[in-house]
């Protein structure tokens, strides 16, 4: 079986998804699914096409999320495919990678079928001896972590997978899932070496930064995850409208992908948390308040830089490694009174990541651009688990496991996760990529 499937967004490591894949897709028996972020699921229509026909088990949610975002990617990964053919053949040269799709549109659709829905907190036999539980990880909407049993010779052994932690007390979500007992335990490292803002300190700063901004008669770009991120953007925007932190203002989320990923939201309200079920119960819903645009067409989007007065712009992709957002930031980022707002992890060599670190300079679509915005970033809108919850969820359990392995999260934070858990008195591990490891 396979724990996710995902693509890699990191510059250097990108030729990854171009390689062949380290096992036969024709070998895997299904594949487990924690949640639909890209570096999750985004690999899977490639794996299908090299031959994996199993299912691929998730929550309901994430099945429904999965569609959006694997056919979104697919048209990106045409787009910019043909946007690279044309500018290599203009400039007469030759990109690191080919200037083919990963995949089609046509691909991403053809996995639709073996997606197959569970709910959490029920065991489905994969096969003799082996099954799963679906537990709440309070990360994005329908994210799970995995509680795989594995029973033979009389033993059993229990393998615990987080996928990705959700921060406590999070608007919209409920809070992750702890456990009290586990043999092994895969888990996120992405805050292993830090803890982040309490939120709501987030929600004055945030104000502050688009206050400023319009006064100055700019825009704030927000470049944003579609699943997730986005939604919990408009509630803080929404909260500080209604609160009166914020004058009235027009909001653009220019992501069709994230748009419609906030109608599925509508579907799972059973999903949220207390609070954001008195709000859908109350009519003041934080995906549909006075001034919101929700944008789809490629007509809208263009348009949006032809509006005067300022405004705030939210566009994917959240590492601006592809997406609308690029244009957003050639319109806006030579402008000393706009603001680009990261509220996000921005990764190694991506685009984001570059701008947040403070260059003077950047490369967007094949054109340079000095660096003439405010730039901001924001730690406290992550939805995932900091170093502190990171343990308070580890320390969680009764008794040591046998072995902790720290993944998902850049070198010195998946060791410094190690550290802790061995300063603890327990075996813990940083796997170097494609490690492999026999559990006895």
């Amino acid at each position: 079986m396979l724990i996710d499937c995902g693509l890699f967004q990191e510059r250097d490591l990108r030729a990854r998804d171009w390689e062949q894949f380290p096992v036969q897709a024709s070998s895997i028996d299904a594949i487990l699914l924690t949640h639909a972020h890209v570096d999750h699921c985004g690999y899977i229509p490639r794996l299908v096409k090299q031959g994996f026909e199993g299912p691929i088990y998730c929550n309901a949610a994430t099945a429904d999320i999965t569609k959006i975002m694997v056919m979104d990617t697919a048209r990106i990964q045409e787009q910019d495919a043909e946007n690279k053919r044309r500018r290599h053949e203009k400039e007469n040269r030759r990109g690191p990678f080919p200037e083919v799709p990963l995949y089609t549109q046509v691909d991403a659709e053809s996995c639709f079928p073996q997606l197959k829905p569970v709910p959490y907190g029920s065991f489905t036999e994969l096969g003799e001896g082996v099954s799963f539980k679906l537990h709440d990880a309070g990360h994005v909407l329908g994210s799970a972590m995995i509680e795989l049993k594995v029973r033979k010779d009389g033993e059993e052994r229990v393998l615990l997978f987080s996928g990705d932690i959700g921060r406590l007390n999070r608007p919209i979500l409920r809070n992750p899932t702890f456990f009290e007992q586990a043999d092994y335990v895969v888990m996120e490292s992405t805050y292993a070496d830090r803890d982040l803002p309490d939120p709501e300190d987030t929600l004055d700063d945030f104000a502050d930064v688009i206050r400023s901004t319009i006064g100055a008669g700019g825009n704030v770009v927000i470049p944003t995850f579609a699943l997730e991120r986005s939604q919990d953007v408009l509630y803080y925007l929404s909260k500080a409208l209604y609160t009166k932190k914020l004058p009235p203002i027009r909001v653009y989320l220019d992501s069709p992908m994230a748009v419609g990923i906030t109608g599925v939201f509508g579907r799972y309200v059973n999903l949220f948390d207390a609070e954001m079920q008195r709000l859908m119960r109350g009519k003041r819903s934080p995906f549909d308040f006075p001034g919101l645009h929700l944008i789809s067409t490629l007509d809208e989007s263009k348009s949006i830089d032809e509006v005067e007065g300022p405004a705030v712009v939210m566009a994917g992709s959240g590492m601006c490694v592809g997406g609308r957002v690029k244009y957003h930031l050639i319109s806006n980022i030579t402008r000393r009174e706009s603001t680009i707002l990261f509220v996000g992890y921005q990764a190694e060599g991506t685009l984001g990541r570059v701008i947040a670190d403070g260059a003077g300079e950047v490369r967007i679509l094949g054109q340079k651009y000095p660096v003439k915005a405010r730039v901001v970033q924001m730690q406290g809108f992550s939805s995932h688990a900091d170093c502190s919850q990171l343990q308070k969820w580890l320390f969680n359990l009764k008794r040591p496991p046998r072995r902790v392995f720290a993944v998902h999260g850049e070198e010195h934070s998946a060791l410094q996760l190690v550290e802790l858990v061995k300063q603890h008195g327990w075996q813990a591990t940083a796997p170097q990529y494609l490690e492999e490891f026999e559990l006895d």
